[in-house]
């Protein structure tokens, strides 16, 4: 998939694997895609560089089968050695305009909490923001106190560019946030921590695409 095909389609469901839940990277991405999930972001705290390369390369080679986006959550390093579609930055990552610089026209997502940060990350060239927590969520420690759909809704009225609900997303609670104006949502244990994450995926796809009839 060309990195600006349809941007906006490919954030409908964005899952993101973690190997915190008893299962591997790629397990978790060939789950979601095969269940028709079109972006992947892998996120890895641990481990060196080269196992985190090698990693990222199979999921890569995964995503291209399936005609997906693969992001590569805070390592610009890795996402351009693994030929990634692009990498998402928090607030404590390389600075925007230097991954841009690295990057080139890849795609880079940004962590925000309001829609003062999202303005900004959209004025600096972001091409999507990720925004939450919208519920509570135990994924990550230290997360600022959740947002709720107002949050989103205030988000997205304030920018143009993608936004992406994150934190505490469920099958559940999904439609009220695509509904409060997210182009999407994304999740790691909805999808990690199921019994089945392909069944999982289904669902959430689903209900994402129900909420924007």
């Amino acid at each position: 998939m060309s990195p600006r095909r349809s941007l906006d389609e490919a954030l409908r469901v964005y899952v993101i694997t973690s190997a915190d839940f008893g299962r591997g990277h790629l397990e978790i991405a060939e789950a979601a895609l095969d269940a028709g999930v079109r972006c992947i972001q892998f996120r890895e705290k641990r481990g060196t560089t080269r196992e985190m390369l090698h990693t990222a390369r199979a999921v890569r080679e995964l995503t291209w089968s399936y005609d997906a986006l693969f992001i590569v959550n805070d390592r610009v390093d890795i996402a351009y050695a693994a030929d990634a579609d692009g990498v998402h930055l928090g607030k404590e990552d390389m600075p925007l305009t230097i991954a841009r610089d690295m990057l080139g026209d890849a795609i880079i997502g940004i962590s925000v909490d309001d829609e003062r940060e999202a303005r900004e990350a959209e004025e600096g060239g972001a091409d999507y923001v990720g925004a939450g927590p919208v519920f509570p969520t135990g994924t990550k420690e230290g997360l600022p106190e959740p947002m709720g759909v107002e949050g989103i809704r205030k988000i997205a009225s304030a920018v143009r560019v993608p936004v992406v609900g994150i934190g505490g997303i469920t099958g559940d609670n999904a439609p009220q946030v695509i509904r409060a104006g997210a182009t999407g949502v994304a999740v790691v244990s909805y999808i990690a921590a199921a019994d089945d994450p392909r069944e999982a995926a289904k669902r959430l796809i689903k209900v994402v695409m129900e909420a924007l009839e």
